[in-house]
């Protein structure tokens, strides 16, 4: 099953009370590509300049990502630089450079047009549109998108969410995005938007799918718990990557196939944040995702059998 993934390629800078990086590959079609690659064949499109160190990409194709797509121009690549204080849950922009990327539109590869599951990364919704117009229409379709857009491009992104099946946004962004504060509610309007699911994501607190409305079509997946996290830049494309990645079944929107790419986009996402950059999502392999995942298992399944019900019910 075919992933198209669109989105950036960039060139980070990251500070954290753990260390710092410079120049290293990030953007959010990396991220997402080094997660997803782990399950099957990713397809990426997206932009750099002719100072794009390509090489750090090798191991995207050595493990089955099709670069074609990525487009290098003169002119200096997508830029950004962030700080994160201790409590790692959002950075500080200190510099922003779009370069090439200013004036990116996305095209698709003629091999690339019939994908089965079609990843829009955060990225402009008028660009992401114009993504829809050049694919025959995919099993399934999610989009990312943020504050930035959800306040400036309020009208194309409302026409873009028509179109998805799946919309993966943090719990700031879902509660601007509806105007409600209460994520149930919130994610309730959502869906009534288009996407038939709705994920969203907690960071270090795990994440929620909802699945259409009532409690029982709610599930909630915890974060994975670390004792090191060195750089959560890329976590939730991360997580997308693993969610997305496992969705390659026969039937991928049925409520078990989401609630395994739930948990695998859990375990990408944690792996992600342990070194800098996409350095330890480069080092993972399928083995240490199926030890992972057998983790989260242990640590969240339990019993309630009649006596034990008793037991909740009545003290």
């Amino acid at each position: 099953m075919s992933i198209l993934a669109v989105g950036s390629v960039a060139l980070d800078g990251v500070e954290t009370p753990f260390g710092s990086v410079k120049e290293a590959v990030g953007g959010s079609a990396v991220h997402f590509s080094s997660a997803a690659s782990l399950f099957g064949p990713v397809q990426m499109v997206g932009v750099v300049g002719d100072d794009y160190p390509m090489e750090k990409l090798t191991f995207l194709e050595n493990r089955g990502v099709d670069l074609s797509g990525v487009v290098q121009r003169p002119g200096k690549s997508f830029r950004w630089s962030g700080r994160y204080t201790h409590d790692l849950s959002s950075p500080e922009t200190l510099e922003t450079e779009l370069g090439v990327f200013a004036d990116f539109h996305p095209q698709i590869p003629p091999a690339f047009q019939s994908p089965e599951i079609l990843f829009l990364g955060n990225i402009d919704p008028r660009l992401q549109l114009e993504v829809l117009k050049q694919v025959d229409r995919p099993g399934v379709v999610a989009c990312d998108t943020m504050n930035y857009w959800i306040s400036g491009s309020r009208e194309p992104l409302m026409e873009l969410l028509s179109h998805v099946d799946i919309l993966m946004l943090n719990e700031g962004e879902i509660r601007q995005l509806a105007n409600e504060p209460n994520l149930v509610r919130a994610a309730r309007w959502a869906r009534k938007q288009g996407p038939s699911r709705v994920v969203v994501k907690k960071g270090e607190h795990g994440a929620l799918l909802f699945d259409g409305d009532g409690a029982q079509q709610i599930f909630f997946i915890p974060g994975y718990p670390l004792e090191e996290v060195y750089d959560p830049t890329g976590a939730g494309d991360a997580f997308a990557g693993g969610f997305l990645g496992a969705l390659r079944t026969s039937d991928p929107l049925n409520p078990q196939s989401l609630r395994r790419g739930m948990v695998m986009g859990s375990v990408t996402g944690s792996l992600a944040v342990e070194e800098f950059s996409v350095d330890r999502l480069a080092r993972a392999d399928r083995q240490e995702l199926a030890r992972r995942a057998r983790e989260f298992r242990r640590m969240t399944h339990f019993e309630l059998d009649e006596i034990d019900r008793e037991e909740v019910l009545h003290g």
